[in-house]
């Protein structure tokens, strides 16, 4: 250590303080062994297998502000240090968003309260400076503004105080710092641009470097290779220089080498290779590479054997502002251990892999890179799978590089990092730097983040942290202080199955590592118990404790059985469990959801017990059936199990204690035909609750003659066979065990029948589909349909459609080629008659129907054709008429049935259409369809007009004439001629008959008998009309108006003036007529009657008005000016006469407010 006055009386101030911190720092909470020879700081450090804290300090998840200074955490600027910058930002507290049950608290962020306490002191008490830089290695050093570099030993006591103030006064502020691998040198750069070497064994200056780099220029950074003898530095001027340490007859000396000359790009971080002493010995090492990164790309150049450049990567586009950064770490990938570099330059960080090749050469492969919403100032690596960043809000992130995910988020708000902004203006020297560069550096951190060995440490303005990851029981711990039970457990069961990130302290092959924490787990669980009951309200509704015990129960079972620990549940947690009722009735509530998932098969006997009581008492019956259905049928009591389930209805669980605990799947099927087979006999109607029972007995029927067990499962194969057999003889025994005299014979079959008959048809058909060589169940199968037809034909409490699903069912049967079944053909003759009987007119639908399925199923190979066609016509069957003739391709006579059939004679239509437009009939066949078709078009008329005309446009275009000639009644005809004349588009809408003039003079005829009002939109919309003849047929029927357009349209405007004139006359005429009467007319009945006709009249008068009116506004623009005389004058000349008729003041109408010829047209 020097002998000035100043270090002397820093390190006499500092034991002071180490005095008055005794009871903040002692043995008991840091754990310092009290040894002979102290243990290094890189010794701690190494101890991965240690579990207590790697560097002493406080066991806090987040930084405790009770045990510092209160001075000491006043908000922070963003460039707070000394660089002195203004400028700054405030910044509020987040709250961390931490997701426990995936990470935890993955980073222990821990007050390096020694060194603080001490940093604080130097300053205040000998004006040592404000803290500037920091860097780890065995050892923390600190630079301060006043030029002084504090080193600290392990136990954060001050071993050396380098430098002097007088120094620092000359050479300017520390502004870099760095320690070789060894730890037994220290180099210091300064905001002046001057570098020294001190020796950390003795505290002696070994070296002053003035002329290292241009003057004028302040270090940024001075890093130490892994050759003791060679370091690199970058100053302010944006250029990097090598320096050689030499040593020669005594005499040190330093060659300085240019390596990148500012010019050409400002680097602004440098970052050398630096290998952990297991990879001393890599072949990467025998380069020396150095990464650079200057403003606008990354260079990773080789120092050995000769200088070389091994790659650049230029930044994608960024905020000029963002400050570049780079980490090496030693990764292994694919069986080998290389190094990987880390960089970014905003939101991206870049991964860039390094290997040396055989030949020599350096590969680089760029990796997957990652993506935040968020402008990096710091990265780091904590491992060789974690990164460590800090962003430009001052939010550290933990981040597992593999996964891409973000394990933590921690506010270092409060660390109020030192920012070395003014090293990056070179405000010391002058401030000579570039824009780009002082902008960069207003959010530069370089010098205050260092890590080391797993750990990082950030230097605040008046204080020092350090960050670490926690080992796994840490982690978990953590979250048991803040009674985060559930999160403690999801995080223990993640370090069980390998799938947490960032895991520390776990060691051994994965089958000692899952003991390990399996046994912690089950330590959390019996704390978690205790917790539960604990903080269960002691008061309040039941609902709350219900709810508080749901909320946690569940986890510890689960966590159990995940643990595979059954043994632990239902013995110490159960136990534990029991002093509280509800407690008790929670954790048995909980087990359904496991029993259910078949996650637990097996309950102990009171644990079954227990459960058995519970959800009977509680009326949980349908979660008890649930359970019971799931579990091992060892652990029931099966006498109290079937006692249970019969009483309470739980038939499912019933029947699966019968097959799974006695072998017995007969009995279930008695029970359950003792319920619903009364109320069937009786012809009763079954209740809701008998008609589960009904559909439970058929599924279990099926499953039993399948082979499968009923509810879940499959039956033992060594008893598949003799089950089957046995549920044969049951159903076809002749009468139940406790019969009455009354009983019919085949009582089972017959109560299966009448319950649900095509169910229990479709679980035969199922049940036969499997008999193929086994002679027994081949005898069963014969046998089962003799009774069938014993029991069902000439059987009226039977229904048409029960007994012809009946012969459907034997149909598909015997239309199978393997086929076995013998069945009488009398019998299906019979059924046909049945069906087919003309006397009955019930269930007319339902018998056709039923026929008609087994047609269609291969039932008419039992039929003779020719007696089925005929029964069906006098049965009035015509879908069954529809299928025979389908069968002889007989398509005309399907047309007959369509229109003989109320409910299908719409759809004869698509019928025809469908079949004159598909391929696959023959011409013969489409040709009788069509004679047919046209046989019956007026009745197809009659059904619907519309589709006739579409069906005659697009399949008898030739026969329209002939179509139209065969009807007798015209207003049908004008029906159809109006849809068949309606424009069209696609295919046929340029069809030659629509543009056929006596179609439309045709269609005018009718439309003048039938629809007048019609009449002038057809003249205006048609234009396939002749005029002479159109205006002999509006004459014909007297529709002047229409008669005036056509004339006009022939351009005979005298004609077509004088009609309408004509027609203005008839209605003047009868207008005075009524005027006169009114005058004569005697009582107020005869006064309403004509106020009405007279209305009709003169609003007449008014249209013929307006429509010679506009017929002369039209021809007035063409005609000469006594053309247009020859057409006004007799107007104006009758209107008038009507005026002098009408005159007097008795007059009952009057012209007033009638339209008037316009003077213009007539001038």
């Amino acid at each position: 250590m020097t002998d000035s006055p100043d270090a002397s009386s820093l390190v006499s101030a500092s034991s002071q303080l180490n005095l008055m911190e005794v009871d903040a720092i002692d043995d008991k909470e840091f754990d310092i062994p009290q040894v002979d020879t102290p243990p290094t700081l890189e010794s701690i450090l190494n101890e991965l297998e240690d579990e207590e804290e790697p560097f002493v300090l406080e066991d806090t998840c987040v930084l405790n502000t009770d045990n510092m200074d209160a001075h000491s955490y006043d908000t922070s600027s963003l460039a707070s240090s000394d660089s002195g910058d203004p400028a700054h930002l405030k910044r509020h507290r987040r709250t961390v968003d931490l997701n426990p049950t995936v990470h935890g608290s993955v980073l222990r962020h821990s007050l390096l309260k020694g060194i603080s306490a001490q940093i604080v002191s130097a300053a205040d008490k000998v004006d040592a400076g404000l803290p500037t830089a920091i860097t780890m290695s065995g050892v923390i050093a600190v630079g301060t503004s006043h030029g002084l570099a504090l080193v600290f030993d392990t136990n954060q006591a001050l071993r050396l105080c380098l430098g002097t103030k007088a120094t620092g006064a000359e050479f300017g502020a520390v502004s870099a710092l760095s320690i070789n691998h060894d730890c037994s040198r220290l180099l210091c750069g300064f905001a002046k641009g001057q570098i020294t070497m001190w020796d950390l064994a003795n505290g002696k200056l070994l070296r002053t470097i003035n002329d290292a780099h241009p003057p004028g220029t302040a270090i940024l950074h001075v890093k130490f290779t892994d050759d003791p003898t060679l370091a690199v530095c970058n100053d302010s001027g944006g250029s990097v220089f090598e320096l050689a340490f030499r040593r020669v007859m005594g005499m040190r000396s330093c060659d300085s080498r240019c390596l990148f000359s500012g010019s050409k790009g400002e680097v602004c971080s440098v970052e050398p290779l630096l290998a952990p002493p297991d990879f001393r010995d890599h072949p990467i090492t025998h380069y020396s590479l150095l990464a650079m990164a200057s403003l606008t790309k990354i260079l990773v150049i080789g120092l050995k054997p000769s200088l070389k450049v091994w790659m650049t990567f230029p930044y994608p586009k960024s905020d000029p502002s963002s400050v570049p950064q780079m980490a090496w770490q030693f990764v292994p990938v694919q069986k080998t251990v290389n190094p990987i570099l880390a960089f970014c330059k905003g939101d991206t960080v870049h991964f860039l892999l390094v290997k040396k090749e055989e030949s020599g050469t350096i590969h680089v492969i760029k990796q997957r890179q990652l993506h935040l919403s968020c402008d990096i100032i710091s990265l780091c690596w904590i491992n060789s799978r974690t990164l460590v960043l800090v962003d430009s809000h001052e939010k550290l992130q933990v981040l597992d590089r593999p996964s891409q995910a973000v394990l933590e988020t921690l506010d270092l708000e409060q660390v109020q990092l030192v920012y070395n902004s003014r090293h990056f203006k070179s405000l010391a020297t002058g401030g000579n730097v570039s824009q780009a560069l002082a902008l960069v550096g207003e959010k530069a951190c370089y010098q205050s983040v260092s890590s080391y060995a797993g750990q990082i440490v950030y230097l605040g303005t008046k204080s020092a942290h350090i960050m670490a990851l926690r080992n796994w029981r840490e982690r978990i711990d953590c979250l048991l202080k803040q009674e985060h039970f559930v999160e403690a457990l999801a995080l223990a069961w993640s370090f069980h199955e390998g799938t947490a990130k960032a895991v520390l302290g776990l060691f051994g092959d994965p089958s000692k590592r899952k003991r390990v924490v399996a046994d912690k787990m089950l330590e959390i669980i019996f704390q978690f118990a205790e917790f539960a009951l604990k903080k269960c309200p002691e008061q309040g509704k039941i609902q709350v404790m219900e709810q508080h015990f749901h909320d946690l129960v569940p986890f510890m079972v689960d966590y159990c059985l995940l643990l595979q620990r059954t043994d632990l549940l239902f013995t110490q947690l159960y136990t534990r469990l029991l002093e509280n009722t509800v407690a008790k009735g929670v954790f048995l509530e909980s087990l359904e959801s496991y029993i259910v998932a078949d996650r637990l098969g097996h309950l102990t006997t009171p644990i079954m017990k227990d459960l058995l009581a519970h959800y009977h008492g509680n009326g949980m019956m349908d979660s008890l059936e649930r359970c019971i259905v799931h579990l091992d049928v060892t652990s029931l009591d099966i006498q109290q199990v079937v006692q249970v389930c019969w009483e309470n209805r739980l038939y499912d669980a019933m029947i699966y204690v019968f097959n799974s605990g006695m072998n017995d799947y007969i009995t279930p099927m008695e029970k359950l035909f003792a319920v619903i087979g009364p109320p069937l006999r009786e012809g009763r109607s079954l209740t809701d609750e008998e008609v589960v029972m009904g559909n439970k007995l058929l599924v279990y029927i099926s499953c039993c003659l399948a082979g499968r067990a009923y509810p879940l499962g499959d039956i033992p194969e060594d008893l598949v066979v003799q089950v089957k057999n046995q549920v044969f003889e049951f159903l076809i025994r002749l009468h139940s065990a406790d019969s009455s005299e009354e009983e019919e014979v085949f009582p089972f079959i017959r109560t299966l029948l009448h319950f649900d008959t095509r169910e229990f048809l479709n679980v035969l058909a199922m049940t036969f589909e499997d008999f193929k060589n086994d002679k027994q169940a081949l005898e069963y199968q014969q046998r089962i349909v003799d009774i069938l037809l014993q029991v069902m034909v000439d059987n009226p409490d039977f229904t048409p459609s029960q007994v012809g699903g009946l012969f459907t069912f034997l149909a598909r049967q015997l239309a199978k080629p393997d086929n076995t079944l013998f069945v009488n053909r009398k019998l299906f003759d019979q059924v046909l008659e049945f069906l087919c009987c003309p006397d009955d007119d019930s269930r007319h639908t339902e018998r056709q129907q039923v026929l008609l399925e087994l047609l269609q199923v291969g039932g008419v190979v039992q039929f003779n054709e020719g007696r089925l066609l005929a029964l069906a016509e006098k049965a009035k069957f015509y879908q069954i008429c529809e299928f025979l003739y389908e069968k002889k391709h007989l398509y005309d006579k399907i047309i007959d049935c369509y229109l003989r059939d109320p409910l299908r004679k719409g759809e004869i239509f698509s019928y025809i259409h469908n079949l004159l437009s598909m391929p696959g009939y023959t011409p013969e066949e489409k040709r009788a369809v069509q004679a047919k078709a046209l046989q019956h078009m007026q009745e197809l008329v009659t059904l619907s007009p519309p589709r006739s005309a579409e069906l005659v446009v697009f399949h008898f275009e030739g026969d329209v004439r002939s179509i139209i000639s065969e009807f007798q009644d015209d207003q049908l005809l004008f029906r159809f001629l109006r849809c068949l004349l309606e424009p069209r588009e696609g295919q046929h809408s340029d069809a030659v008959w629509p543009l056929e003039p006596d179609l439309h003079e045709l269609q005018l005829d009718l439309l003048s008998r039938f629809a007048p009002q019609e009449l002038l939109d057809f003249l205006q919309a048609s234009q396939h009309y002749r005029l002479e003849e159109a205006i002999q047929i509006t004459q014909k029927y007297h529709h002047n108006k229409a008669t005036a357009y056509l004339l006009e349209k022939k351009g005979d405007v005298q004609g077509a003036f004088a009609v309408l004139l004509a027609t203005l006359k008839e209605n003047l005429v009868l207008l005075t007529a009524e005027s006169d009467g009114g005058e004569t007319g005697g009582g107020a009945g005869r006064d309403e009657e004509e106020e009405t006709e007279g209305g009709s009249t003169l609003t007449a008068v008014k249209e013929s008005l307006d429509d010679i009116i506009a017929l002369c506004h039209q021809s007035s623009q063409n005609l000469y000016q006594q053309q247009r005389e020859v057409l006004w004058f007799p107007l104006l000349e009758t209107m008038m006469d009507a005026q002098r008729q009408v005159k007097g003041g008795h007059a009952k109408h009057t012209f007033e407010g009638w339209p008037r010829p316009n003077s213009d047209a007539v001038a």
